[in-house]
């Protein structure tokens, strides 16, 4: 069984081996666009429809000489990866569409990175792209060019240009450079790859983003996990570029946007009692470029809206912390790790009983540190509250 790569210019940009394999076979399997390139082939004809499922077991019992085409190279975002799991194939892949659009760019992309939205939700773009010099994504008509441009505005990301490659080998074949603002009011055919190109160096955020850089709660400011605990917290909670994570009582969003810049290809969800603070921490996503579900709520209600986390944060309780502690405990994912910031000793001892009673690893670090502080022409040291960070990790499943 073969899977031959091909693109909008059909027969024409095939080898003659390969279009000798198509003319040979049983049965010819494809899009309804891919099938059409060979109007003359008169055995039989399979398009491929929906779910994969009810095709992958047709194909499994197939004896006959098959061959399945598909856009370009199989392997890149295509049904190749799938299917050669199951199937027995021969791939014969075609140039991409990203290798396409960069060819008529006349630009290199071995340092490019590549975001497929195509069938997929724009959330979470904003920290995935956030520094990249060189982007290529894959759209589709909801996260279309124009969409994009949207995006970018929004989080103050406008050191980006764009160049969008259209039908790509097609009859309408068209490739154009943009200004965001340009793109954003410009139609575009549906088939398209966008690529976004900084035209001045932004770089990325480091860990331990200064606690006056959030906006926050005002007269009363504070209401913050302060640069040096944050830090701290998110070390604990060991956290990998594709972690799913919690934060609750995220109120000025400073854990969970930090969070987001290192779990870049994960996903963090965040809850927040208070709207005024919800609505601090959704200013402060756009200025910080993340973007993350945050919802308002008291937790643990709401919390099965979340997927199953890797990591929690907890900055504030409210308030039964056993409930809250067995709800998040309970969907953590075996060796997860949960985090909690708490001030007061009577809350470090409840916390300690529940973790242990649900099975926990827990470990405490008393943090108790000053910042220097300038008086006249000397200096002092102004201390930060105290705080216990409770990391309790949960042990494999049996």
């Amino acid at each position: 069984m073969k899977m031959i790569g091909i693109g909008d210019n059909g027969a024409e940009g095939l080898l003659p081996q390969y279009v000798e394999w198509i003319h040979e076979c049983d049965a010819l399997v494809g899009g309804e666009r891919h099938l059409q390139f060979f109007p003359n082939f008169n055995r039989e004809k399979k398009v491929i429809k929906g779910g994969l499922a009810a095709l992958t077991a047709e194909l499994q019992q197939e004896s006959r000489n098959v061959v399945i085409l598909v856009s370009g190279d199989p392997l890149f975002y295509g049904l190749g990866g799938v299917l050669a799991k199951k199937l027995p194939l021969e791939i014969y892949p075609y140039t991409s569409s990203v290798q396409l659009a960069f060819s008529k760019m006349q630009e290199s992309w071995q340092d490019a990175y590549i975001v497929s939205l195509h069938g997929r939700s724009i959330k979470g773009l904003a920290q995935r792209i956030d520094g990249r010099k060189k982007i290529a994504i894959l759209t589709d008509e909801t996260n279309s060019p124009q969409t994009i441009a949207t995006y970018l505005k929004r989080f103050g990301m406008i050191e980006y240009e764009a160049f969008v490659a259209e039908n790509l080998q097609g009859d309408n074949e068209r490739c154009r450079s943009f200004t965001l603002d340009e793109m954003e009011q410009t139609s575009f055919y549906p088939l398209n790859v966008v690529i976004l190109k900084q035209r001045k160096v932004v770089e990325r955020a480091s860990l331990g983003i200064p606690d006056d850089a959030f906006v926050q709660r005002k007269p009363d400011k504070g209401l913050i996990t302060k640069k040096e605990i944050r830090v701290l917290s998110l070390q604990e909670l060991e956290l990998k570029e594709t972690s799913i994570v919690w934060d609750i009582g995220t109120c000025t969003g400073s854990v969970a946007i930090e969070a987001a810049k290192i779990a870049r290809e994960g996903a963090v969800f965040a809850i927040e009692k208070n709207e005024g603070d919800l609505e601090n921490c959704l200013e402060n996503q756009l200025k910080h470029r993340t973007d993350f579900t945050a919802v308002l709520g008291k937790a643990p209600d709401r919390l099965h809206e979340f997927p199953n986390p890797d990591a929690i944060f907890i900055g504030g309780n409210g308030g039964n912390m056993e409930h809250l502690l067995q709800t998040c405990i309970s969907r953590l994912q075996p060796n997860g790790r949960l985090v909690m910031n708490i001030a007061t000793i009577e809350n470090l001892a409840e916390a300690l009983q529940h973790l242990k009673a649900f099975g926990c690893d827990v470990s405490i670090l008393q943090a108790q540190m000053s910042r220097s502080k300038p008086i006249l022409h000397l200096t002092r040291f102004e201390p930060l509250n105290p705080i216990y960070i409770v990391t309790a990790k949960k042990g494999k499943e049996e």
